[in-house]
Formats: structure tokens, C-alpha cells, sequence
């Protein structure tokens, strides 16, 4: 069975027909309802969420499976219990392990040691379930085929997702960022080599004026992540040119839509005008965190 850690996990095709579930479940409420009946679906949560919990544990329960929610003080992974063991325990009881976890290895050692399915819910890498709602909430707008998405913020793992996700598909990917806060070398590296392929693009810079001229979708984050709390002073300081208020939107094509994964700082990443707007699809975004992963569920247990 694949797993799904990064975004590029299932290829072009898979992550298509990821899209074309999540599509087809948001316009057809109750379509897919029992394909998981009598299933188990792990639900682990190092980090607190609400959009991931929530979105997630509603998927599966409209897919008649049962959520089994495990927090980092009922399970510890890696102090309590060595990593490879904690995904031995799991592998045994559970259909699917999704993991919300500060630090990506884990996931990597636990799709090592599970055979069932394994989905990155987060990571300090990576974000892919964000990914696929982010595209499936563009593709409500436009095809995803040479759409020009700029990111204005920090080059974290929501960044590193959309490049990857995007550039599978054949998107012009912008990444703004102050200098030092770009995404990873190796991710951008990644990300090329898959937009030469398919007819897409990348471009990192650190002037978001020009990456957002143009642009098909404008799209932020919080400048200070979970587990960044000492640096957000500083950071603020460093991001304050990168807020992405009406008039920089605005650059952005006459009908540009813009996203962000929440929650949202008004006032600080973004302006509460850009977020009311009313071609903002933030909450679009959120409800459709919903539908992707029930598609998920269902293309990774082969049941949709």
C-alpha cells in the first residue's frame, strides 16, 4: 500500500485522482458514505489542530470507518516508546495511521515499519494534506495547468507542499520571502525538476510585488509557526513587507483568488480586508481539508 508523507507520494496520476474524488464527494454528499465501514482509521496528534482534527476525524466518520484519536501524551513517541515500535503497535490494530508530528523522520520510520497506509497530517517538512485541499480549492477556479500561484511568507512546510504539489501539475509556482526564510534548497531543487517535466514552473524571490504580479492565486501563512513562539518578535519585523493587504493583492489578475491554510493573524500576514474579500476562498480551503482527506481514505485503501 503507498503512503502519503510527501506530496509528490502518489505521482501525477494519484494525486489527480485524489482531486477528482474530493471533487466528486463535496458534490455528492453521502456518495462514498460506508466504503469504510467496519474499518479503523489512527488519528495521532503530537501537535493540537483544529482543522486537521476535526476535518479529518468528520471524513472518516462519513465514511462509516471509526476514529481511534491518540494525543503525544497517551502515545509518546519516541520517549515513552521507541518510534519503530509505537508503528509496529498501530501497524496491528488500525487500517490507516495519519501523524501530526513535529519532527518528519518519524513518519519516514513508521511507514518503514507499518504495512498499512501512512498519511503526513503534518510535519516540520511537509504539510501534503494541505496541498491537496490548496489544489482542489484552485482547481474550483481554474485548471491547475499553467495557473500562477504565488506564496508571500515563509518558505516553511505548507510552502515546501504547494511547490511540490504544484509543480506536479503544471503550475507556475512564486515563492516570496525575506531573505533567509525561502524554502529549501532541495525542496526548490525537487520542485524544478518536477515543473520541467510538466510544462510548470518555479521561481523564488524576495520582492513579493513581482511575484504577485499577475497572478492567478495569492496565497499566505502565519509568519510564526507551532514551536517558533520565541522568534515571533523578531520575525515580525523581518515579514512586516510581506503582509499581503489590498494593495498587493491587487497586482494579482482582476479575478485572482486568494488562500490561506488558517488560522489567519489579521493584521499581521494579511489584512482582514484581503481575507473578507470577496474573492477570498479561505474557507473554501478549509472545508475542502474535509473532502481531500476522505479521498485520501479512500484512494489509499483502494476503496473508492
Amino acid at each position: 500500500m503507498a503512503d502519503y508523507l510527501e506530496a509528490t507520494d502518489l505521482g501525477d496520476d494519484g494525486l489527480r485522482e485524489v482531486l477528482r474524488l474530493a471533487a466528486d464527494s463535496k458534490r455528492n454528499p453521502g456518495a462514498y458514505a460506508g466504503r469504510l465501514s467496519g474499518r479503523k482509521v489512527g488519528l495521532f496528534f503530537e501537535k493540537p489542530s483544529t482543522r486537521t482534527r476535526v476535518s479529518c476525524e468528520a471524513a472518516t466518520v462519513d465514511l462509516g470507518a471509526h476514529p481511534v484519536v491518540l494525543t503525544a501524551d497517551e502515545v509518546g513517541l519516541g520517549k515513552r516508546e521507541a518510534v519503530e515500535d509505537v508503528g509496529r503497535v498501530l501497524d496491528r490494530y488500525l487500517d490507516v495511521l495519519a501523524f501530526r508530528v513535529f519532527d518528519h523522520r518519524h513518519l519516514e520510520t513508521i511507514a518503514e515499519y507499518a504495512d498499512a497506509p501512512v498519511i503526513n497530517l503534518l510535519s516540520d517538512r511537509a504539510h501534503p494534506c494541505q496541498a491537496a485541499a490548496d489544489l482542489q480549492t484552485i482547481a474550483e477556479h481554474r485548471p491547475l495547468a499553467g495557473a500562477a500561484v504565488t506564496y508571500v511568507g515563509d518558505g516553511n512546510n505548507v510552502c515546501h507542499s504547494l511547490m511540490l504539489a504544484g509543480a506536479l501539475v503544471g503550475m507556475h509556482i512564486r515563492v516570496a520571502s525575506p531573505a533567509g526564510f525561502e524554502p529549501a534548497v532541495d525542496v526548490t531543487a525537487r520542485a524544478t525538476a518536477l515543473a520541467e517535466a510538466s510544462g510548470g514552473s518555479v521561481r523564488i524571490t524576495n520582492d513579493p510585488a513581482e511575484a504577485v504580479d499577475g497572478a492567478d492565486v495569492v496565497y499566505t501563512d502565519v509568519w510564526t509557526s507551532m514551536g517558533q513562539e520565541e522568534e515571533a518578535v523578531a520575525r515580525q519585523a523581518r515579514f512586516a513587507p510581506f503582509q499581503v493587504d489590498l494593495g498587493l493583492f491587487e497586482r494579482a489578475a482582476d479575478d485572482a483568488i486568494f488562500l490561506h491554510c488558517l488560522p489567519a493573524h489579521r493584521g499581521e500576514e494579511v489584512t482582514a480586508e484581503v481575507l473578507e474579500h470577496d474573492r477570498s476562498r479561505v474557507f473554501d480551503q478549509a472545508e475542502n481539508r474535509m473532502h481531500s482527506f476522505g479521498a485520501l481514505l479512500l484512494y489509499l485503501t483502494g476503496t473508492g
